[in-house]
């Protein structure tokens, strides 16, 4: 089987697959007018971000039997369209799982113990202890909206805190284990101090963390997304931090990433998130640690293996 390999990966990814009797044809510069032109001489495709496969580009695809996604979501697969061809869907959540779980963490901790403005002050020269007191984790409420990969791998790391993690999923059942208990968003709406989003980004969740959603938590709360920005809007985050309804959040996503074609009204909310001294910021790289730019490849790899036994 001839896999095209159409984004940068580490740099084993090649010879994974060669030693599992794949021919891999790796060419992360390749662009998506290049791929159409040459997708039909590939049974298998492996992307990240930056291709979006639709029916426009599976259009030529006639030996395509799966697409590998290195990392988690899959939003930029169109899944019906993979489907009705009965192209596999592969990805790998389990290789940057604990890489978000511990970013989570270590959001966490900075937001509640003001580590980002403190850390700007005293550069400054400013030193202020009493406007820098922070809050213990222990004790505390964690609410987790989806309880996957990524929902369990940070309450995994929880654990340690003494805090108490409710978490709901809508598509689970009896899924309380050592590190969560199962929970309605009524009772997390009811008693989170802290409310952190871990599920995909689909038609049902695009802009579902709203105004509407965020006023209906019982407390102010501090609020963590490491999934999707698209799930929480700009304009709602803000608007919920300077009610003072979110205490501090911590985004490594946003709505647009593409920071250079913000529309007006999006460049307004990021300048607010940027200069408010309640919010952390970094670049959609909690999954994106240099472990487990390593670990996706077996994932995917172990993956194809296992689904396309008899190598062809």
């Amino acid at each position: 089987m001839k896999c095209l390999i159409a984004d940068y990966m580490h740099n084993d990814i090649e010879l994974l697959l060669s030693d599992a009797g794949f021919e891999a044809d790796y060419r992360p510069d390749i662009s998506r007018e290049e791929i159409k032109h040459l997708i039909a001489r590939y049974e298998g495709l492996i992307i990240r971000s930056k291709t979006k496969v639709d029916a426009e580009l599976l259009r030529q695809a006639g030996r395509l039997r799966f697409v590998a996604r290195a990392g988690a979501g899959i939003d930029n697969l169109d899944v019906d369209a993979l489907n009705q061809r009965g192209i596999k869907i592969i990805n790998a959540p389990e290789g940057n799982r604990n890489a978000v779980g511990e970013h989570c963490v270590a959001m966490l901790l900075a937001l509640l113990n003001n580590v980002a403005k403190a850390d700007k002050e005293v550069r400054r020269g400013v030193w202020d202890r009493e406007g820098n007191r922070g809050y213990e984790l222990q004790g505390k409420t964690v609410g987790l909206l989806g309880y996957g990969h990524m929902g369990q791998a940070f309450a995994q790391k929880l654990g340690s805190f003494a805090c108490k993690v409710l978490a709901y999923d809508k598509y689970k059942r009896d899924y309380t284990d050592g590190h969560a208990q199962e929970a309605s968003m009524e009772e997390i709406y009811e008693s989170a101090d802290i409310f952190s989003i871990h599920v995909p980004l689909t038609a049902e969740t695009r802009s579902m963390v709203g105004g509407a959603y965020m006023k209906r938590f019982k407390k102010n709360v501090f609020l963590i997304n490491t999934a999707r920005g698209e799930i929480l809007p700009l304009k709602d985050i803000c608007e919920a931090i300077a009610s003072g309804k979110i205490l501090g959040a911590a985004l490594d996503v946003l709505e647009n990433e593409k920071l250079n074609s913000l529309t007006v009204e999006q460049q307004k909310y990021f300048e607010f998130l940027v200069n408010s001294d309640k919010t952390i910021l970094t670049p959609h790289v909690a999954g994106w640690s240099f472990e487990s730019y390593e670990k996706i490849n077996r994932v995917l790899v172990d993956k194809i293996i296992n689904e396309f036994n008899g190598i062809e």
